[in-house]
């Protein structure tokens, strides 16, 4: 049963508990928010990850907490670390891609679970992981494969990119679980990690994390194969934390940038906070720089019409 969080304005969205890592989609008009949790012991400045979080909204305001939907020992291939991770739907069926530590090859990988419901609980789509090290041809890499983002484009055709350090795509297969294609690579000036696509009438655009500390740079293609042109910064560091991990959201006529930072009482770089400000897009396709809050967005109303992105509230 989902329990109500948080009923007022404000960043970070999610108070009772350490967020990172979001993500989120439309389902039945209602959002839902799909985070990464930092746990670490106190006294200790590292990341310790186990589980993911779910969390949906009506209005961007009032967020209720689904029951955890997914470990990393979930997948039984999997030796831990909750890292991020990104949902999609498809045919009546909602998949989850993550990165998580491998059990028996050495790095990260990432991994594929599904389920009938947006709040799951989800389960091990494959039984193992769909990339690994092997897969890129890189076996003693220990962090290349992290940061899962999925994009289903208009002509139905799936794509995964991810990476760190390099950015890498392939097509996926409509059962949305296998490779469908040789493994790509995008060239990214300062590609560190935390990938997002996004398309938008008829741009495709490539939010990540640009060095380190972390902002947030993009860039934008009329082609999901490229060429890419690199468009800037649009993110600063957030707050006291030295990652980021941008995902973009069109929900009732608004788009919404959703990041993390370190804005909880005792946060930091390993207990980040999901926050979520406006995203605006200039006449050209291009974005605007995001103005983070601490006010951050209004309720929205079940009617609002306006054009996506384009005016302020």
């Amino acid at each position: 049963m989902a329990t109500t969080v948080n009923d007022q304005y404000g960043n970070p969205v999610i108070r009772h508990k350490y967020t990172a890592d979001p993500a989120a989609i439309v389902h039945n008009g209602t959002v839902y928010l799909y985070t990464g949790h930092d746990e670490p012991p106190a006294g200790v400045e590292d990341y310790a990850m186990n589980d993911w979080l779910c969390f949906s909204s009506k209005d961007m305001v009032n967020w209720k907490e689904h029951p955890v939907p997914l470990r990393a020992t979930d997948f039984a291939w999997a030796s831990g670390d909750a890292y991020a991770s990104q949902v999609i739907e498809r045919n009546g069926k909602f998949y989850w891609y993550v990165a998580v530590s491998h059990g028996a090859i050495a790095g990260k990988a990432i991994g594929v679970a599904v389920a009938s419901t947006p709040e799951g609980p989800f389960t091990d789509a494959i039984g193992k992981a769909l990339i690994t090290n092997e897969t890129i041809g890189i076996p003693g890499e220990n962090k290349i494969n992290l940061d899962p983002t999925v994009l289903i484009d208009d002509d139905n055709q799936a794509y995964l990119f991810w990476g760190n350090s390099q950015c890498y795509y392939v097509k996926l297969k409509e059962n949305m679980i296998e490779l469908d294609g040789p493994i790509q690579k995008v060239s990214l000036p300062e590609f560190t990690e935390g990938a997002w696509i996004h398309k938008r009438n008829d741009w495709y655009y490539l939010l990540y994390g640009y060095g380190f500390p972390e902002k947030v740079a993009y860039a934008m293609s009329r082609r999901i194969d490229g060429p890419w042109e690199f468009k800037g910064i649009i993110n600063e560091i957030a707050g006291n934390c030295k990652t980021n991990s941008p995902a973009i959201l069109d929900f009732k006529g608004n788009t919404y940038f959703i990041y993390h930072n370190g804005g909880l009482p005792e946060g930091g770089s390993h207990r980040r906070s999901v926050c979520i400000d406006y995203l605006y897009f200039n006449a050209d396709g291009t974005i605007q720089k995001i103005l983070m809050t601490s006010d951050g967005v209004q309720a929205v109303a079940a009617h609002t019409t306006r054009p996506i992105g384009t005016t302020h509230p």
